[in-house]
């Protein structure tokens, strides 16, 4: 624990994924004070036809009280 899971458009080389990856557990370990081992990261491609429906409706819109970044794209939620 934690396990963070970065989905993204299909595209990226192996390399920038493994780059990210590193990135993201030095981050974990820096600041949450996890040991490297407690820490995994996955990666899930989705293709940007099918974005909206498999990611931005379910896992942004959905969410959009949880989020700490909102992304700079698409439709925001109607306020309370």
């Amino acid at each position: 624990m934690p396990h963070v899971v970065v989905k993204l458009w299909p595209g990226k080389s192996e390399a920038q994924k493994r780059a990210l990856s590193d990135a993201i557990v030095a981050d974990v370990t820096a600041i949450l004070g996890y040991g490297e081992q407690s820490v995994s990261v996955g990666f899930e491609e989705v293709p940007a036809a099918d974005w909206n429906n498999a990611v931005f409706g379910p896992d942004i819109l959905s969410k959009w009280d949880t989020l700490l970044k909102q992304p700079g794209y698409g439709e925001r939620p109607k306020e309370r």
